[in-house]
């Protein structure tokens, strides 16, 4: 039978909510009239009021879909039906998590299984976690599934805060220089080339080469964004194609430091996931392309690919990534001990953490790189720029 949540006033005034089982909407109001109760709003859960109701294709946060996912993980440890802790889940949302929750409520009370109702959200719910979930219904053990789901993507939320974190600095640092540049070249720089004119003064050529460059800026600053923005919108364009995709993304592993740094998160991502998809019970064929769909890198994602095709063929998954030299030796001299064991779930699950901490020592790396790079870029701008305005000031001083 339907479950409706409801809003009425008792007597008192007072506001009171609820849930109320009916068979209908009119019937739910009369039982609540019935009760004489005032009743404001009645509506039935996983469905929203309004035009926008019906549209559930908002992306939620990550940091929301987490906390669904440990608190949906808690509460079916703790022995509550599913369809009920998605209703409480769903009163507690906030705003599109809120709605998100209350329409995976109604699909399963329709009758979908949990992980169906999910595949319908591809938007928010990966197609890792979709695959997670189902193996968990199937093997009744959904519980330990999503604490583990949890587990890993508390892992990775701390992960992301930590990779932005190290970032804030420098960006703040570059967005000053930046804004320090336009502001050199629009408003004081000309005032200067005006006053030089005057003067009739014969200029140095670091002074007339900063005059070009600040009056550039001035006169044919519209040519400087239509490029920027062009090349851009041109590099995006290209990078959706995948000879282009792929060419960048091996550009970018090419990069010191930065691409050391996706490397060991490619790597972290990749053994991480394969180790929880495995010791839920999806099959290594399946795991394996499952986990090369959602690397976002391609050239790593390639390369699993056409490793995926060799374990099918029969070749042991260490022999078909030892053939490749984005993979580090350590990883597949391990994952060679896992299959030799027949633990190769929880070897990589070992591995993923060496590959965590070694991404955050990149990170430190970056930053620490990062700072002495930003200093001498300055310091050579600054200098430049004063050495091009003091410079004149001296020749005009020795002609009085």
């Amino acid at each position: 039978m339907p479950i409706f949540k409801y809003l009425v006033k008792n007597k008192q005034g007072e506001n009171i909510k609820g849930k109320v089982e009916a068979i209908s909407k009119n019937q739910a109001v009369s039982t609540l009239m019935g009760h004489d109760l005032f009743v404001i709003d009645v509506s039935p859960i996983g469905q929203k009021e309004g035009a926008l109701s019906g549209l559930t294709g908002n992306k939620v946060k990550f940091e929301d879909l987490v906390n669904f996912t440990r608190q949906l993980a808690t509460m079916i440890n703790a022995g509550l039906p599913l369809a009920t802790s998605l209703s409480i889940l769903e009163e507690q949302g906030k705003s599109e998590m809120a709605k998100l929750t209350g329409n995976l409520l109604k699909d399963v009370e329709g009758g979908l299984s949990f992980s169906s109702a999910l595949a319908k959200y591809k938007e928010n719910f990966s197609r890792i976690y979709v695959q997670l979930v189902r193996a968990g219904e199937v093997g009744g053990a959904l519980d330990v599934v999503l604490n583990r789901l949890a587990t890993t993507m508390e892992k990775e939320k701390d992960f992301r805060a930590k990779t932005k974190g190290a970032m804030i600095y420098p960006v703040i640092i570059m967005i000053a220089m930046v804004a320090v540049v336009i502001v050199m070249m629009v408003a004081v720089i000309p005032q200067l080339t005006a006053m030089y004119e005057d003067f009739d003064a014969e200029l140095p050529a670091a002074t007339k080469a900063l005059m070009s460059i600040s009056g550039f800026f001035v006169n044919y600053w519209w040519i400087l964004v239509i490029v920027f923005g062009g090349a851009y919108f041109g590099i995006k364009a290209w990078g959706k194609t995948s000879k282009g995709e792929k060419a960048l993304a091996g550009l970018y592993l090419k990069i010191p430091i930065l691409g050391v740094l996706k490397q060991k998160t490619v790597l972290t991502d990749f053994t991480r996931t394969l180790s929880l998809l495995l010791s839920a019970g999806v099959s290594l064929l399946e795991a394996l392309d499952i986990v090369a769909s959602a690397i976002d890198n391609a050239v790593y994602r390639d390369e699993l690919k056409e490793a995926s095709k060799q374990v099918e063929k029969g070749v042991t998954l260490s022999d078909a990534i030892a053939r490749y030299d984005n993979f580090p030796p350590i990883l597949y001299q391990m994952i060679s001990v896992g299959e030799e064991t027949g633990k190769l779930d929880e070897i990589l699950s070992k591995v993923s953490e060496y590959f965590e901490k070694e991404s955050e020592y990149a990170i430190k790396n970056l930053t620490a790189a990062i700072e002495p790079i930003i200093m001498i870029v300055l310091g050579l701008g600054v200098g430049f720029i004063v050495i091009a305005i003091i410079m004149p000031i001296y020749s005009l001083t020795s002609q009085f």
